[in-house]
């Protein structure tokens, strides 16, 4: 998994879904799977109670095994910190990453091409989850019809640069990438 092709770095994956779609899972059992050291980069903050438990939740149900990394808005710089052959990296999630830096008023798009340009230098494969906040009801205000835009446009760019990319629905992951086409005969 750690061959190059072309501009597309083979060893990372984009899993994208809905809320509660089952895609954090999916994702945490791909880094288990890898056989490597695996290290969750959480990029959610508790800004209220239910936040706090949701992350002291998930927390708890990663258990020991996982090395945790709690960074909103660097994580470029805590990639090639925690990268190392012997890991396999989630970051979980982009769509938080992207409001993170929204909020702190960041330039995105600038963010995102240094993040792409550190994929392609990373010894390990990561795993990053997205959430696809644009299938839904067209949200009624200006700001937050632009997170879902800039939501999509984010999850488009990093699914280039990803071999792999699953989308997942009630807990089932279906591949997008590398499609498969079937041969069609006339």
């Amino acid at each position: 998994m750690a061959e190059q092709s072309g501009d597309l770095c083979v060893r990372h994956c984009l899993v994208t879904g809905g809320a509660r779609s089952g895609k954090s899972a999916y994702a945490e059992k791909l880094v288990l799977s890898s056989g490597r050291r695996p290290t969750y980069i959480a990029t959610g903050q508790a800004f209220d109670g239910e936040m706090e438990e949701r992350i002291a939740h998930h927390k708890m149900q990663r258990g020991d095994l996982w090395d945790t990394v709690e960074e909103p808005l660097e994580l470029v710089r805590v990639l090639k910190e925690h990268a190392h052959a012997e890991r396999a990296i989630l970051v979980d999630c982009l769509t938080l990453w992207l409001s993170n830096l929204m909020h702190t008023e960041r330039d995105w798009s600038v963010e995102l091409e240094q993040l792409r340009a550190v994929l392609a230098d990373l010894p390990c494969p990561v795993v990053f989850v997205g959430n696809e906040v644009g299938m839904g009801i067209v949200p009624e205000n200006a700001m937050a019809r632009t997170f879902r835009d800039e939501a999509g446009r984010l999850n488009q760019r990093i699914a280039e640069f990803c071999h792999y990319v699953m989308f997942v629905a009630a807990g089932q992951p279906l591949q997008l990438k590398p499609a498969v086409f079937p041969e069609i005969s006339l």
